[in-house]
């Protein structure tokens, strides 16, 4: 008998010890996992900050006329050491797709007001605005952080080294959605959204022209490579990059 009872609390101390071992076990794996949760959070939240940050008004006038910007647009690669300001930005921006009727109808001509292009711009010295990745909404005249940091270098790889777009307080870049054309004009859609980027193009140069800024058109570029910089969605195709300083 007493055999017996000793064989059964060694039975029931062994599964008691099994028992505290797989919880001690699961508790390790659970912690691990946890710990990967909030890495992956944390590593989501830091490529994509969720920040927006409202823009000032553009402003509808200015001391340079229409003509006068024309005459004096020009090709800009080399700028000045100085960041730029929040309103410039702001005015750039809405040059290149701000809203400008009650109608919700754009700075640039769209083939069927379609809209198939989206404005990133790559903050690296403006005051008042942290460097890193933007993206522009039109309809709110608002810009949404995609990723922190100053990203100019590295765009400046993928764009065959072209020094101005590294030296540069900012760039802004152009891409299509073709889908939002092709659905309603067919393959011709790619070239109606090609033909916008040209409008919104020169939209930019007038207005940095008009306040005493320098810019380029940049085609020139790695695609992938720019869209990985930039986190753009597989449905977005970069078309150029356009770097901006003052003169």
């Amino acid at each position: 008998m007493f055999n017996k009872r000793l064989k059964l609390y060694l039975l029931s101390k062994e599964k008691s010890m099994k028992i505290k071992i797989l919880v001690v076990v699961i508790t390790i794996i659970l912690a691990i996992l946890g710990v990967g949760v909030l890495i992956m959070v944390n590593a989501s939240n830091n490529k994509n900050n969720s920040e927006t940050i409202k823009l000032n008004a553009p402003k509808l006038d200015s001391k340079t006329s229409i003509e006068q910007a024309i005459k004096k647009r020009r090709s800009t690669r080399e700028y000045k050491d100085t960041p730029l300001t929040i309103q410039e930005v702001s005015q750039l921006l809405w040059a290149a797709q701000g809203i400008t009727d009650a109608e919700d109808l754009r700075s640039a001509p769209s083939a069927g007001a379609l809209y198939p292009l989206e404005i990133y711009l790559v903050a690296g010295k403006i005051n008042g605005l942290p460097a890193a990745i933007y993206k522009y909404n039109p309809e709110k005249h608002l810009i949404k952080k995609i990723i922190e940091g100053d990203k100019r270098e590295e765009l400046c790889k993928v764009a065959l080294e072209q020094e101005c777009i590294d030296k540069a307080p900012a760039s802004i870049i152009i891409c299509a959605n073709y889908k939002r054309t092709t659905k309603k004009y067919g393959d011709r859609g790619e070239k109606y959204a090609q033909m916008e980027v040209g409008a919104v193009a020169e939209n930019i140069y007038l207005q940095a022209t008009s306040l005493n800024l320098g810019t380029v058109f940049v085609g020139a570029f790695d695609d992938n490579g720019v869209k990985k910089v930039i986190d753009a969605p597989k449905n977005e195709e970069p078309l150029c990059i356009m770097p901006i300083g003052k003169k």
